[in-house]
C-alpha cells in the first residue's frame, strides 16, 4: 500500500501572511530600489500592487492592458523594466513556457509549485506535490549541492471537453 501523498492543485494553497503581504512587499520593494539608489515612485508601486492584486500568471502586456484600463498612467517600457526589477528582488517569477511569450507571476510568500502546460490550448495547471520536495532534498544531500529553487514544467495535451482547440488538435492526430 502508497503512502505517498497525491499533488494538490497549487490554487488550494493558500500564503500564511495574506494580511500583511501588502506592506511586506511594499516595503522589500522600497528597500530594493533604496540601496540601489533607484526612485521609489507611484507608477512602480502601482504595478507591483496591480500584480499582487490577482493570482494567476500574466504577460507583461496583459499587466500593461489591466494598468490602462484601471486608468493607471504608466508606460509599456515601465512595466517591463518594473518587471526587471520586481525580477531581481525576488517579487516576481518568469516563466517561459514553450515558445509563447513569457509569463510572469507573484512570488513572495507563495508556496513552490509546478505547471502543467497543454499545447493545444495553452492553458497552465499549477499543482503541488511534496514528494518532489523529498525528491530535492534528496538529490541536494546525494550531490552535496544548495538547491535555491526548481521548476517544473510538463506539457501534453488536456483530456478536457472545454479545451478550446481539442477539435483542431483531434482532426490533426
Amino acid at each position: 500500500m502508497s503512502t505517498s501523498t497525491p499533488p494538490t492543485p497549487a490554487s488550494s494553497l493558500k500564503p500564511a501572511s495574506i494580511q500583511t503581504q501588502p506592506e511586506e512587499v511594499h516595503r522589500l520593494f522600497s528597500v530594493y530600489l533604496k540601496e540601489r539608489g533607484l526612485r521609489q515612485t507611484a507608477e512602480r508601486f502601482a504595478i507591483l500592487d496591480e500584480i499582487y492584486a490577482e493570482a494567476g500568471h500574466f504577460d507583461a502586456d496583459e499587466l500593461f492592458i489591466r494598468l490602462k484600463e484601471k486608468r493607471i498612467r504608466v508606460s509599456r517600457a515601465t512595466v517591463y523594466n518594473t518587471l526587471e526589477l520586481l525580477l531581481d528582488c525576488d517579487l516576481v517569477v518568469k516563466h517561459q513556457f514553450g515558445k509563447a511569450q513569457a509569463k510572469y507571476e507573484r512570488a513572495y510568500a507563495y508556496w513552490q509549485h509546478d505547471h502543467l502546460i497543454c499545447v493545444d490550448c495553452g492553458e497552465v495547471l499549477e499543482f503541488c506535490d511534496p514528494r518532489l520536495h523529498r525528491i530535492k532534498e534528496t538529490l541536494a544531500e546525494i550531490f552535496q549541492f544548495a538547491i535555491t529553487h526548481h521548476a517544473l514544467h510538463m506539457y501534453g495535451h488536456c483530456q478536457r471537453e472545454a479545451c478550446p482547440n481539442r477539435d483542431k488538435a483531434d482532426a490533426e492526430a
